[in-house]
C-alpha cells in the first residue's frame, strides 16, 4: 500500500526525510519542482521515513511539515543568472541563500522564511539539500514546462536519488504506476498539458 500522500506530522511520530517540490504550476517554468517530485512518485517507491509532498506555494503552511522532517530535500526552479537549464545541488546552510539568490517569484522569498520559522520553532535539521534548475520560461500563464526544462527532470531525479542514498534511503523502481497521483485536481502533468493544447486549439 503506498503512503506516500499520508503526510500527517500531527502524529507523535516525525518522519525522517521530507521530499518537496515547490513552485506555481501556472507559470511554465515555475512547475519544475512539482513535476520532479510527481515523477518520482510515479517511478519509483520509497521506505516509510521518506514523504514526497507538493508544496506548491503554500508558504509558512508549510511550516509543520518542514518543523516535522530530519532531512530536506528540495526541488525548485532557481534564477541562478545562468544559461536555461543550468542545474546546480547545494546543501545544508547554502540552502536558504540559494532559494533568495535572485527572486523568481514570491515562493521563493516564502519558503526562505519558512525554513526560518522551522529553525525558530526549535527544528534543527540533520541535513538539507537543494535541487535547483535555471528556468528557460516563466512569463507563460498556463503554461507548461519548456522542453529544455522537462529534459532535466530526469537528471534532477537522478541527483535526488544519489542524496537519499547518502542518507541511507534506496529507493525502489515500480513495476507500474501507482494508483494514486500526487497530485490533486487533474493537474498531473499529461492532463494539465492536454488540457493547455485543448485550450488553444479552441481558440
Amino acid at each position: 500500500m503506498d503512503n506516500q500522500l499520508d503526510i500527517t506530522p500531527e502524529r507523535d511520530e516525525d518522519f525522517d526525510i521530507l521530499v518537496l517540490g515547490i513552485g506555481n504550476l501556472l507559470w511554465a517554468d515555475e512547475g519544475f519542482g512539482i513535476r520532479v517530485v510527481e515523477e518520482m512518485h510515479r517511478r519509483y517507491r520509497f521506505p516509510d521515513p521518506v514523504r514526497l509532498m507538493d508544496g506548491g506555494t503554500q508558504g509558512l503552511y508549510l511550516v509543520q511539515y518542514v518543523k516535522a522532517c530530519r532531512r530536506l530535500l528540495v526541488f525548485d526552479a532557481i534564477d541562478y543568472g545562468e544559461p536555461p537549464g543550468t542545474m546546480k545541488l547545494v546543501r545544508d546552510e547554502e540552502v536558504p541563500r540559494f532559494m533568495g539568490v535572485k527572486k523568481m517569484s514570491l515562493h521563493q522569498t516564502g519558503f526562505q522564511e519558512v525554513i526560518s520559522a522551522a529553525e525558530l520553532l526549535g527544528w534543527e535539521p540533520e541535513a538539507m539539500a537543494l535541487i535547483g534548475v535555471q528556468a528557460e520560461e516563466l512569463e507563460d500563464w498556463g503554461g507548461s514546462l519548456r522542453k529544455g526544462t522537462k529534459a532535466r527532470i530526469p537528471q534532477a531525479i537522478e541527483e535526488g536519488l544519489k542524496v537519499l542514498a547518502e542518507w541511507g534511503v534506496q529507493a525502489q523502481e515500480r513495476e507500474e504506476p501507482p494508483a494514486t497521483g500526487l497530485l490533486r485536481f487533474d493537474l498531473d502533468i499529461a492532463g494539465y498539458e492536454a488540457g493547455r493544447t485543448a485550450i488553444l486549439e479552441s481558440l
